[in-house]
C-alpha cells in the first residue's frame, strides 16, 4: 500500500512474513512504483476454466480428443507451485469422463522434479477432497523412469514410467515468470516435472548463458531444450492459469502444448511486465510476504526481477523476513562455504550443481549492485553471505540514501516474485 503523507513523505506497506514492514521515502525521490496491471474480469474463477475448456487453442477438445478405455495421466504441480489445481480438476474430469474414461483410468501425477515427496495431506489439499478420493494421486519418482533418449544440448529424456505408459498425457501448470527459462507452464510439467535429477541439472546448466533469462523465449538454450523433449513424448492437452497476487484464477489456456503457452505468456507479459526508462539508484524490493518470504532460496526470485532495475554499482534493499533461514541443502552450503561471490560464478559454470545454481545467481546480481536485506534472520550470518543485514527496511533505506545522495532515485516493487521491471531505455 503506498499512502502520500504530509511534509513531503510517502509511506510505503510491504509484506514481511504474515505481517507488514512500513517505511517513509521522501516523495521527491520515489521514481515508479511498480504494481500488478489490473485487468476488468467478469468472468468467475469456474467460468474461466470453463471458458478455456469450451475454447482451446490450435487443439480440439477434451471430448473428441480422448476415447473409452483410455490410460490418462495428468501431470500437475506440488506443494510448492502455486498452482490451485483443486479449481481445475474437477471440470477437467468431467470432460474426460464425458469421452468416455473412467475414473480408474485416470491417474494424477505429482511433478516434484527435485523436490521432497509429499503427504497424503498435501496431495488432498492440492486436488480438493473429491478428486483425491476418486483418483488415483501419486508423486514422480526419479528412480522409476523409462529413457527415451538425449536431446540435442545433451539433455537425458528419462521420464516417469507411468507417464510413459500412460495413452494420453495432459498437463496443467500456472504461469510466471522465471527466471531462466522465460516462464513457467508448458512443457515444465514434464521437463523437470517428471524426470531426473541428472535430467534437470543438465537442462539447468544452460542458465548461465545470455538468452536463459526471465521473459525470454526467443533463442533461449533452456526453454529450447525443455520443448526438446516433445519430439520424444507427447502434451496430448495443456492446461495452464494465469493468477493474480491474490492467486486467484484471472487466465486460462488450454488446448495446444507450446500454442496454448505461449497465449498465457501474452497476458503475464500484459499485465506482469513494467516498463521504465531509467534504471534507479536504489530499489526496494518485497516477495511480498509469506510463503515467498520464507527462507531467501525462495525470496531469490524478487531479487532476480529486481536486478533489471537497478544501475550498475546501485543497492537493492531486500524486505524478506526468511523466517526459515538461508533454504537448506546445496543453496546454503555454497552461500555460507564460498569465500567471495566471484568464485561462486567461476564454480557453477565448471561445475552445475542444484541449489548451488541459485546461490551463483545471487553472486551475479552482487557484480553489479549491494544488496541489503532486510530480515529476521542472524545479522552476522547476513554478513557472512555478502549482503549488509538490517531489521528494519527505514533503517537500510536511511543508510542507502546516505550512500546513494539526497538526490537519489528509488523504484520500489511490492510484489518483486511477479513484476518483471522491463527497461527500454528509449521507452
Amino acid at each position: 500500500m503506498i499512502q502520500k503523507m504530509k511534509e513531503g513523505f510517502t509511506k510505503v506497506e510491504l509484506g514481511f512474513g504474515k505481517q507488514n514492514k512500513s517505511l517513509l521515502i521522501p516523495a521527491k525521490n520515489i521514481g515508479k512504483v511498480m504494481y500488478v496491471e489490473k485487468i476488468d474480469l467478469q468472468l468467475s474463477e469456474a467460468e474461466v476454466v470453463e471458458q478455456a475448456l469450451r475454447n482451446p487453442i490450435k487443439s480440439l477438445p477434451v471430448y473428441d480428443i480422448f476415447e473409452e478405455g483410455e490410460k490418462v495421466v495428468i501431470i500437475t504441480s506440488d506443494i510448492t507451485r502455486p498452482l490451485p489445481g483443486y479449481k481445475i480438476l474437477p471440470a477437467l474430469i468431467m470432460e474426460l469422463n464425458r469421452a468416455g474414461i473412467e475414473d480408474n483410468d485416470i491417474t494424477i501425477v505429482f511433478g516434484l522434479g527435485s523436490h521432497r515427496k509429499q503427504t497424503d495431506e498435501e496431495k488432498r489439499k492440492l486436488v480438493g477432497d473429491d478428486i483425491f478420493i476418486r483418483i488415483s494421486c501419486i508423486d514422480s519418482d526419479p528412480d522409476d523412469v523409462v529413457s527415451l533418449g538425449v536431446t540435442s544440448r545433451g539433455t537425458p529424456v528419462d521420464i516417469f514410467r507411468p507417464v510413459v505408459h500412460a495413452d494420453k498425457i495432459i498437463c496443467l501448470g500456472n504461469i510466471e515468470y522465471h527466471y531462466f527459462a522465460g516462464y513457467s507452464g508448458g512443457y515444465k510439467a514434464v521437463m523437470p516435472g517428471v524426470s531426473t535429477f541428472s535430467a534437470i541439472q543438465k537442462n539447468h546448466s544452460h542458465m548461465v548463458k545470455d538468452k536463459a533469462c526471465g521473459g525470454n523465449l526467443i533463442n533461449n538454450p533452456v526453454r529450447d531444450d525443455i520443448e526438446e523433449v516433445a519430439d520424444f513424448i507427447k502434451i496430448d492437452f495443456l492446461f495452464n492459469v494465469v493468477l493474480d497476487e491474490h492467486k486467484k484464477i484471472i487466465g486460462a489456456f488450454a488446448g495446444d502444448p507450446v500454442a496454448a503457452h505461449r497465449e498465457g505468456c501474452r497476458l503475464i507479459d500484459r499485465l506482469y511486465s513494467c516498463p521504465i526508462d531509467t534504471k534507479a539508484d536504489i530499489v526496494v524490493v518485497s516477495p511480498g510476504g509469506y510463503p515467498k518470504d520464507i527462507n531467501l532460496y525462495q525470496a531469490h526470485k524478487a531479487l532476480e526481477n529486481a536486478k533489471h532495475a537497478v544501475k550498475e554499482g546501485g543497492i537493492i534493499i531486500l524486505v524478506a523476513a526468511c523466517t526459515e533461514g538461508l533454504g537448506g541443502g546445496q543453496f546454503e552450503k555454497w552461500m555460507i562455504e564460498f569465500e567471495k561471490p566471484e568464485l561462486m560464478i567461476e564454480e557453477i559454470r565448471k561445475n552445475f550443481i542444484l541449489g548451488g545454481h541459485k546461490a551463483a545467481a545471487i553472486a551475479l546480481i552482487l557484480k553489479n549492485a549491494e544488496i541489503y536485506l532486510v530480515s529476521d534472520m542472524d545479522p552476522s550470518l547476513v554478513g557472512n553471505i555478502f549482503m549488509k543485514p538490517f531489521k528494519e527496511p527505514q533503517q537500510a533505506l536511511d543508510e542507502a540514501l546516505g550512500r546513494k545522495g539526497k538526490d537519489a532515485l528509488v523504484h520500489i516493487i511490492p510484489f518483486g516474485g511477479s513484476i518483471l521491471p522491463n527497461y527500454t531505455a528509449n521507452s
